[in-house]
């Protein structure tokens, strides 16, 4: 038990020392851009959060939403796969940064049972000019909030 719980503190400060790297060689991005970024992962968030598929979906990039194909299917797997981001207790943004062509966005969350999981966003600007999320790993935190 042990050496699981060390193997996964290891790779959490991995991740967070990656993504910390990364931005750092990455440009911040204009503040205009960084309300907008920002904007579409809480309407997403809103979204799951009223059970609105459709909304949801049409947060995501042209790519997801070919692979998921319905906006019943995308919602499902964000209800199983990742349940902190289907119902955050709490959400802490950090600055985005533009990495190449897409941004990264990194947003601590909180889960309800008190957990803390690292959420790295990545979001596309397709051809109409509005952000869309084509992404999204999260990392469980160190442990649960007092």
């Amino acid at each position: 038990m042990f050496y699981v719980r060390r193997f996964t503190l290891v790779c959490f400060w991995l991740f967070v020392s990656l993504c910390a790297l990364k931005a750092m060689a990455a440009e911040p991005l204009e503040p205009g851009d960084r309300a907008a970024v920002r904007l579409v992962i809480e309407k997403q968030l809103a979204a799951f959060a009223d059970d609105d598929a459709e909304r949801a979906f049409s947060f995501a990039s042209p790519k997801i939403q070919e692979m998921f194909v319905t906006a019943r299917n995308f919602l499902d797997m964000v209800r199983i796969a990742y349940p902190v981001v289907y119902r955050p207790s709490s959400l802490s943004f950090q600055v985005p940064y533009l990495q190449g062509d897409e941004v990264w966005q990194i947003v601590e969350m909180r889960d309800a049972r008190g957990t803390d999981w690292t959420a790295l966003y990545t979001l596309l600007r397709p051809s109409d000019g509005l952000w869309r999320i084509n992404g999204c790993v999260l990392r469980r935190g160190l442990g649960k909030a007092a």
